[in-house]
């Protein structure tokens, strides 16, 4: 009897945890935000008159590419903080060892 009581305590700890995680919908319209960003992306490209003004539109553009799909393909919205703590803590070292390795070579310079 104990064990009938564990298992189905199991499986609603189970149900529980996968509540709210998107619909196939979800997916479909930030798919398709992705892919608007993109189009976006592609035409500001061939804007000659931009000059370098182009760099920050595109990092920003791509920033918001790189939050949707870290937030919805990989769950980091749904899942507990510890996760998003974990991805954002590699993701901010990764940057530092680039910008560091710019600086050793004089990239800035």
């Amino acid at each position: 009897m104990s064990q009938d009581t564990e298992q189905a305590s199991a499986e609603s700890a189970q149900a529980e945890v996968h509540t709210g995680h998107p619909t196939a919908m979800t997916y479909f319209k930030v798919a398709m935000a992705l892919s608007v960003i993109t189009a976006i992306e592609v035409g500001i490209f061939y804007l000659t008159w931009l000059g370098h003004g182009i760099i920050p539109i595109l990092a920003v553009l791509s920033i918001a590419k790189f939050a949707l799909v870290g937030m919805f393909y990989m769950h980091l919205k749904y899942d507990a903080q510890v996760f998003s703590g974990m991805f954002i803590a590699g993701l901010a070292t990764a940057v530092g060892v680039v910008l560091a390795l710019m600086a050793l070579f004089q990239f800035f310079v």
